[in-house]
């Protein structure tokens, strides 16, 4: 079966979209995939609404820019949903019928009854990852909350990218690879650089993030009645 997705992240800045889209797509391109990686933000300050949106496949990709209509939808701080803070409203916009979500959050969102009815429609499958909370574990900064979510992600498209790759793209993101987004986005990746002593400890410390996301990953049952 031919392997095609489109998916879009949506969080604050700070929190490392742009970081975790480039990892992920060098991922599938190191599985022999195909991937286009398109970072979107506007000012670029911390908590401003960023996305980035992420095309796999395993043939010839000619779209470019943003996903409209993505299979998954990855949503890195509460505020997207609560506070509207995302440049796609409401935030699972455009999502495919029998889409995943995967939402960062330490507890169950609330969510209108027109919101559910939608998602009941849609067949879509929402999942939830304590990212930040899972990041301040393992590696103590909120600034690993991307790898968790990665974490979260491979849990629940396994089949997405392998762990190697993931692994392997990591080493390259934080030693010295030539993908720069922009110089807060530098900045952020020498903060958390600068938090190991070599570059295996970082290595090994991320992977463990991911497994600890992945482990953390629950499925939230959407009510099947909803009146609206």
């Amino acid at each position: 079966m031919a392997k095609k997705v489109n998916l879009r992240m949506s969080g604050l800045g700070g929190q490392g979209v742009v970081t975790a889209a480039h990892i992920l797509g060098a991922a599938a391109t190191r599985d022999g995939l195909t991937s286009i990686v398109n970072p979107f933000f506007g000012a670029e300050k911390r908590l401003a609404p960023a996305e980035s949106y992420v095309r796999i496949s395993d043939g010839a990709i000619h779209e470019r820019g943003e996903v409209l209509f993505p299979n998954i939808i990855m949503v890195f701080h509460p505020h997207v949903i609560t506070m509207g803070k995302c440049y796609t409203m409401p935030f699972f916009d455009g999502l495919q019928p029998g889409g995943i979500m995967l939402i960062n959050s330490d507890e169950i969102l609330p969510l209108s009854e027109e919101e559910i009815a939608k998602l009941v429609e849609l067949n879509a499958r929402v999942f939830y990852v304590p990212a930040t909370k899972v990041a301040l574990e393992v590696a103590g900064t909120e600034l690993s909350t991307n790898i968790a979510m990665l974490g979260g992600l491979m849990a629940i498209a396994p089949d997405l990218v392998t762990v190697t790759a993931v692994r392997d793209s990591i080493a390259e993101r934080f030693g010295g690879g030539k993908f720069v987004a922009s110089a807060t986005t530098a900045a952020l990746d020498d903060v958390v650089k600068s938090k190991f002593g070599k570059l295996e400890q970082l290595v090994e410390k991320n992977m463990e993030i991911v497994e600890r996301g992945g482990s953390a990953v629950y499925e939230f049952m959407i009510p099947s009645a909803v009146s609206v």
